[in-house]
């Protein structure tokens, strides 16, 4: 695509590898450092994710290639196309793929990028809604419809049973809450932060369990059964213990592994309770599939962000912010602002 703003600068965070690591810094770089795709796309919001913060201090399981601009998610105007879908002045989700981890990402007023990293911005959404959700929010989404395809319609009236939700407190666990208990279902959320109770329960938590009350270590294979659904972003033991402990025909969306990547079980929460365990890989979701999640964000869920779930920060406070996700102390989501100095 030839550019016709190929003389001209633009912001963005680019991440260098140094002698002794990897620094990053705000700075003005030039169009033609953009990579090859058909659409030019002005953005307005990103967020931040912990994918990004791993992408931004260097970690090689994320990306691999330096200098490099992290961001997994953008939204905002099209600039430039030759791509037949998509003309100039239209709104867009950027996302999908490898785009902020091996490609250049979202912490940058523009990018360009292939039309199979496009969403259009669903009618009911704005570019700044639709990063307060960001791939958190459609994560927790493809979970909670996965939770509610696959156990089916309750009776009217009835209620839909309990649901669990590990790392409650992340973006992905704060709005895998607010839909579990949105679609009906009694919400118990995991945490292991005393402070954050009253926010799970403004985000419709029920109950809330520490990490240690959900974790079971004695290696029984299977528990009493108390969950009929359950939602993990953490990965490890606490994957384990809920699968232990789901009743009859419950459903497990597993996306995380921040607390270990093994799993410790037998096959018997699998052939004795009819458990279910979908594994949820939202990068790579068909855009058949991004088209359908987003309208329904863009529907009766769109309450949900109104919960205070995400504070907002300018570009040039971003670095603090990777900072701060990386140690634990990010709470639901950060609103990146882009497209102003």
């Amino acid at each position: 695509m030839m550019s016709t703003m190929t003389g001209a600068s633009f912001r963005a965070l680019r991440v260098h590898r140094t002698g002794t690591g990897f620094s990053r810094r705000i700075e003005e770089v030039p169009f033609a450092a953009l990579p090859a795709g058909e659409v030019l796309v002005r953005v307005d919001y990103s967020s931040l994710n912990y994918k990004d913060g791993l992408s931004a201090t260097g970690a090689p399981g994320v990306t691999r290639e330096y200098p490099h601009t992290p961001g997994i998610d953008a939204a905002g105007t099209v600039v430039e196309s030759d791509a037949d879908e998509y003309r100039s002045g239209d709104q867009v989700i950027v996302g999908g793929g490898d785009f902020g981890t091996l490609g250049w990402g979202g912490f940058s007023e523009y990018v360009r990028v292939p039309p199979s990293l496009l969403t259009p911005l669903p009618a009911g959404l704005t570019p700044r809604e639709a990063m307060i959700y960001g791939t958190a929010g459609l994560t927790a989404a493809l979970c909670v419809d996965a939770v509610a395809s696959r156990r089916g319609a309750a009776a009217a009236g009835e209620p839909k049973g309990n649901a669990l939700v590990t790392g409650a407190t992340g973006g992905v666990g704060s709005f895998a809450v607010a839909f579990l208990s949105a679609e009906g279902f009694r919400v118990t959320a995991v945490t292991g932060k005393s402070a954050e109770h009253d926010y799970l329960r403004s985000l419709g938590a029920q109950d809330i369990m520490s990490r240690e009350q959900a974790t079971d270590s004695t290696g029984r294979p299977l528990l009493p059964g108390r969950w009929q659904a359950v939602v993990d972003t953490v990965g490890g033991v606490l994957l384990s213990t809920a699968i232990r402990s789901s009743a009859r025909s419950a459903v497990v969306a597993a996306c995380g592994n921040a607390g270990g990547a093994d799993l410790a079980l037998s096959v018997y929460p699998f052939i004795l309770r009819g458990v279910t365990l979908v594994g949820i890989d939202s990068p790579f979701v068909s855009q058949e599939t991004r088209r359908a999640v987003w309208s329904m964000l863009a529907g009766d869920w769109r309450e949900s962000l109104r919960r205070g779930i995400a504070i907002e920060c300018p570009l040039s406070d971003l670095s603090e912010w990777i900072g701060r996700i990386l140690a634990g102390e990010v709470r639901g989501r950060v609103l990146v602002r882009i497209g102003s100095r």
